[in-house]
């Protein structure tokens, strides 16, 4: 019995996490929003510069528990710049964790108000969430045929016009990399054969649309293009297989003792501007990524696994960084809760945020 007490307090060690993540989202979406409607009358740089603030203290907070809490080991390789630029982010996909590597990498730049994700469509029906993602500059995209360029091309306009620092991330494969379904991994590799280009192992054929529209629409906005590719160690079977990469819950239940990143600053001049050039170049990008991985998990050696070649750095993420971020808007949420007109503003947040947001996307996709 005690065993069993053991291994569900274990396996709850999520919770605490997830409940203060979840539990100020309505905290902050209410300062959100007040500043929102304030900066109405005012220069729009005036609003992002708040809203870029704003963001940066929610995911300050967010980091706080995906690496100090957990104490995850960040190993980071390449030449990731110091001082904030304006970049396209190119990343391998393999869980939820990814989204979370992009703020990693952005925090120790100072740049992590200026995230910006294209995501799947789909999430913009995320409660509280998808909505805000989506005015703090996030572009959400159809798959294939319905993928809506001029859209895309529109939005990524309005926040150049805007001045608005960018470090979009996109992850080309479109899908997660999932070794659990074995179909998704084996059409990809059918897809590239019949297309002339390399199979690939431990990434997914990569999709040139959206890559294509924001290099095209910001090659004067840009500075440079990351690309970023990263492992999670221990996710390698007895046999030697690969697993599947830690979900959020599984990393902030401390499965993950480190997390490998490789970035490589590509400038804007090496990347061809025609998307014909451009997919084929992306496709060598992620050749690059999946040699990467095939040493990082299959090296013969048993030396040289679980790490990318070349020079690397323990990057440990310094509590001032996040702590104050996780005070304040615990402390806001907790004197919210404490009265009962601050319980019933907090519950109603939750209702008619949602139902505003949902609203909103559907009309402005």
């Amino acid at each position: 019995m005690l065993l069993s007490l053991v291994l569900h307090t274990y396996s709850m060690r999520y919770v605490l996490p997830a409940a203060v993540m979840m539990g100020t989202a309505p905290t902050y979406v209410l300062a959100w929003g007040a500043w929102r409607l304030l900066s109405a009358v005012l220069p729009s740089r005036f609003y992002r510069e708040v809203d870029d603030r704003l963001y940066t203290i929610y995911q300050s907070m967010v980091l706080f528990f995906f690496e100090n809490y957990t104490g995850v080991q960040v190993i980071i390789y390449g030449d990731l710049p110091k001082n904030k630029e304006n970049v396209i982010y190119l990343s391998n996909h393999q869980c939820t964790v990814d989204w979370i590597i992009a703020d990693m990498l952005a925090i120790r730049q100072n740049a992590l108000g200026h995230v910006r994700y294209v995501l799947k469509d789909g999430l913009k029906w995320l409660p509280l969430y998808g909505w805000y993602f989506s005015q703090h500059g996030g572009v959400y995209v159809k798959r294939s045929a319905n993928f809506n360029e001029k859209e895309m091309r529109e939005k990524l306009r309005a926040q150049m016009k805007a001045e608005t620092p960018m470090y979009l991330v996109i992850f080309p494969e479109g899908t997660r990399y999932n070794p659990e379904i074995p179909k998704v991994i084996a059409d990809s590799q059918s897809f590239a054969e019949k297309e002339g280009l390399a199979i690939l192992k431990h990434v997914l054929t990569p999709r040139v649309k959206a890559t294509h529209v924001a290099v095209d629409t910001m090659k004067d906005y840009l500075d440079a293009v990351y690309d970023v590719t990263v492992a999670y160690e221990g996710t390698v079977d007895h046999k030697g297989q690969r697993k599947l990469a830690p979900s959020m819950t599984e990393f902030l239940c401390k499965e993950c003792p480190r997390v490998h990143i490789f970035i490589d600053r590509i400038e804007l001049k090496d990347i061809p501007e025609e998307q014909m050039y451009m997919r084929r170049w992306l496709h060598e990008r992620f050749e690059i990524k999946d040699k990467l991985l095939i040493e990082f998990y299959d090296a013969k050696d048993s030396k040289r696994r679980n790490k990318f070649p070349g020079k690397s750095v323990h990057s440990k993420l310094s509590l001032k960084k996040t702590l104050p971020s996780l005070l304040f808007l615990g402390g806001l949420t907790a004197s919210m809760l404490l009265t009962e007109s601050g319980r019933k503003l907090y519950v109603k947040t939750w209702i008619y945020g949602t139902l505003i947001g949902c609203l909103w996307v559907s009309i402005k996709p």
